[in-house]
């Protein structure tokens, strides 16, 4: 029974390998053909195609079905969709406002806006662990905290009263604050 879970044959062993090399160099040669914003984590349809992307390198690799042909076909049809998103994306706003989400501004200077921790899902510890991340000794350094599009937090923090350009805040919801703030 145990020798299941570790038995392996050396048809299996270079099926494994053979498959690794060509399934791999299909995602090189796609990467190559559609640039390297394939695998950015700029945007929500980015990281589905890394996920996507991941999933079936591992079940091409590791599983005779599907087979090296249909991964290398669902790699290209993944590869094909993210590149009509991205250029979908760069001409239509409106495109790329339904496609992406919105930044939201969680920290207006040193004030915590916990209506938009709400609105992100966060919570104040998760902030914190951000701040500290970044480095940001006290609140007063603090000069905007921005949950990306991404998932990941920027901190705009400074020892000295440099403003921030508003062109950073550009499409942060709740941005207004930081201005009036």
């Amino acid at each position: 029974m145990f020798e299941k879970w570790i038995d392996i044959s050396s048809t299996e062993i270079a099926g494994i390998l053979l498959t690794a090399v060509f399934a791999y160099g299909a995602v090189l040669a796609y990467t190559r053909v559609t640039g390297l914003r394939s695998f950015s984590k700029m945007s929500a349809p980015d990281f589905a195609m890394t996920i996507a992307t991941g999933s079936i390198l591992g079940a091409t690799i590791t599983q005779p079905s599907p087979t090296l042909f249909m991964g290398a076909l669902s790699l290209l049809a993944l590869f094909v969709i993210q590149w009509t998103i991205a250029f979908l994306r760069r001409r239509s706003s409106k495109f790329s406002q339904c496609i992406d989400n919105q930044p939201v501004l969680l920290m207006a200077g040193s004030t915590i806006l916990h209506e938009n921790l709400r609105r992100a899902n966060l919570t104040e510890n998760d902030l914190m662990g951000k701040l500290r991340e970044a480095n940001a000794c006290n609140f007063n350094q603090v000069l905007a905290v921005v949950f990306e599009t991404t998932g990941d937090i920027s901190v705009l923090h400074s020892s000295s009263n440099t403003p921030v350009d508003p062109r950073l805040l550009q499409n942060v919801y709740d941005a207004d604050r930081l201005i009036s703030h």
